[in-house]
């Protein structure tokens, strides 16, 4: 008798992409527009990686409690995210989006006010929501739905660098307006305040946009595994028949790590104010958002290397330079050479960057069926984004316990220790499929 398994594996990966939506034009404009959507949401709930030290003084906030926000987002994006591939799999993706963006942006007004804690508390809360349930797997699953066989990296390399685009100019706009802010006496509430109106009128816009397309036709093999999944789907046997696939166990590992080398990004501004490296909000700031560029360059040039070459293998080199270069960042401050370091953060930026793009790209390794692809999506993120919930703690105890400086460098080997399991998760998925 045939296993679970065998026969998802018998499935066809990927149909020709004509058949799966629409001509090669319908699914770059399609492809365009979730880039646009996922590159204008989420940047208003990270403006500590480059307002960190403002954030505290403006919110009259701490390290500890910023950390707490940023728990709450995590818990809720957790409980979110099985929910969230469900709805992947049952609600029109367009009206999903555009609820999240307009809700992110409405939320993002009543943040610019500079409210309580608590009220920044329900504020994260909302964002968990908007962001995550009724947001990322949607996004996630049309890209791969849209991508044809031999373009999985390349559309989600696409998507996550030219997200990175859409951040980039964002990041450049909003800093400048701080700058301006700031330098004509305004000060860094105000400016700070500029920054959020930009990202919050940003979101409600993009989810004004995303109302006037229209979702494709479905396909013939779409409406057959909706009627598939109506006649003998339910939640505990697309659930067993996931957990009886090895290789995304593999997958969810390699997310975990590899998506805590990107957090560790986050806090590259408020390192490089510390200690003798003491660089100014402004200064540091253009570094970030330096790095952000670096985000086209990973991501749609990892995606266009791991196409050629191999997705894994690609990502598997990514993931142990980013892990050399947070050693870097460790040791080098002794050096007292700004230059050095501002390279490595970039370096560090584009290995990041290629392993946000590569990695959900691994699910075509794992043979699942496209009926519940929301679903595995959603398991993946569960514990691949876990670290959403424990990660701004360890951060928070590391900076508050171990002051300035070297505070950031244990955090750094922390993650730089994570990274290289992440990298040895990997290999052991290449040695499972030899890709």
């Amino acid at each position: 008798m045939e296993t679970i398994l065998q026969k998802s594996v018998s499935k066809p990966l990927s149909a020709a992409p004509e058949s799966r939506a629409g001509s090669p034009a319908q699914r770059y404009i399609q492809l365009m527009l979730l880039v646009l959507a996922a590159g204008g949401i989420y940047p208003i709930l990270y403006l500590r990686q480059v307002y960190q030290t403002t954030m505290l003084d403006v919110f009259h906030i701490d390290n500890s409690q910023l950390g707490y926000l940023y728990s709450v987002l995590g818990i809720v994006f957790f409980l979110s995210y099985l929910p969230s591939g469900w709805l992947a799999d049952r609600v029109a993706p367009r009206l999903l989006i555009c609820f999240s963006l307009v809700a992110t942006g409405v939320l993002g007004l009543w943040y610019s006010t500079a409210p309580s804690f608590n009220a920044l508390l329900a504020i994260f809360c909302g964002w968990g929501l908007s962001t995550g349930l009724t947001f990322w797997a949607s996004v996630l699953k049309r890209v791969k739905m849209i991508a044809g066989a031999n373009e999985q990296g390349r559309f989600f390399g696409v998507l996550d660098g030219g997200r990175g685009l859409v951040e980039a100019v964002l990041a450049t706009i909003a800093l400048a307006l701080f700058a301006a802010a700031t330098s004509s006496g305004q000060g860094d509430a105000a400016g700070l305040r500029h920054v959020i109106y930009l990202y919050a009128f940003t979101c409600i816009a993009l989810g004004a946009l995303m109302s006037l397309f229209g979702d494709p036709a479905p396909t013939a093999e779409a409406l057959a595994e909706a009627e598939e999944a109506k006649a003998n789907g339910s939640l505990l046997k697309d659930l067993a028949t996931l957990a009886a696939i090895p290789q995304l166990w593999l997958v969810a590992a390699v997310v975990f790590c590899g998506y805590q080398i990107f957090w560790a990004t986050y806090s590259f501004s408020a390192y490089l104010q510390q200690g003798d490296l003491h660089m100014s909000v402004v200064a540091a700031g253009m570094v970030t958002t330096l790095k952000l560029w670096m985000r086209p360059l990973g991501g749609i040039g990892g995606g266009w290397l791991g196409d050629r070459l191999s997705n894994l293998r690609v990502l598997i080199w990514a993931i142990f330079l980013a892990v050399a270069g947070l050693v870097g960042l460790i040791l080098l401050p002794a050096l007292r050479n700004m230059a050095v370091l501002g390279v490595v953060v970039l370096f560090i930026g584009l290995m990041t960057y290629a392993i946000r793009g590569l990695y959900w790209t691994l699910l075509d390794l794992c043979a699942i069926p496209m009926r519940i692809t929301g679903l595995a999506i959603g398991l993946v993120s569960l514990i691949g984004y876990s670290s959403d919930i424990f990660l701004p703690l360890v951060n928070g105890y590391f900076t508050e316990h171990y002051a300035g400086l070297l505070g950031y460098q244990f955090y750094f080997a922390y993650v730089a220790a994570i990274g290289t399991l992440g990298g040895i998760a990997a290999l052991a998925l290449r040695r499972m499929t030899r890709a």
